[in-house]
């Protein structure tokens, strides 16, 4: 069998892998780690509808194959370019973000990154934490986590408060 077809399917690949991490940025999926039904329904069918397009015509096994190994070669690069390329890290990934400088909510951050006051004051509980002006920094991490340094430094606890995928408005601010 000719290289070309193996080739053309490399590439196809490699188009749908760029064009769902841009997808993936510009919509904001920040906490992949916590999917809800919606979005494993979603990834599933985006998964389903992209499918002929990374093989074509050949849904052999062995084109099914050179699409996954296309697939886990890309990401190890980008990985490995993400972390060697700040200015690449910085396009393709989320940065932390500030909730709360001491005492203070961002309100812009909480609702860009659509965070509920009780989403935040769960957070603030789980790190033994009674009000949000105990809070002398809270980050939402890259990794959809919400960490929380007190204003006492005997209050210093090591909790890990995982955030919930929901879409609670802001209303409450």
């Amino acid at each position: 069998m000719a290289l070309y077809p193996y080739f053309d399917i490399i590439l196809r690949s490699v188009a749908v892998y760029f064009f769902m991490t841009i997808a993936l940025r510009i919509f904001g999926k920040k906490e992949l780690s916590q999917l809800n039904t919606a979005d494993i329904i979603l990834i599933l069918l985006i998964s389903n509808s992209v499918q002929n397009a990374m093989v074509g015509p050949d849904t052999s096994l062995s084109g099914g194959l050179i699409a996954a190994l296309a697939l886990f070669i890309i990401n190890f690069i980008i990985k490995k370019l993400t972390r060697k390329y700040k200015g690449l890290n910085n396009l393709l990934l989320d940065k932390p973000e500030i909730l709360i400088h001491n005492g203070k909510l961002d309100f812009k951050a909480l609702s860009k990154l659509d965070i509920s006051h009780e989403e935040l004051k769960e957070a603030a509980r789980e790190h033994g934490l009674e009000h949000l002006t105990d809070i002398k920094l809270a980050m939402l991490e890259i990794d959809g986590t919400i960490s929380i340094i007190s204003q006492d430094k005997k209050d210093l606890k090591q909790t890990h408060y995982k955030r919930k995928h929901n879409r609670k408005n802001l209303q409450n601010f």
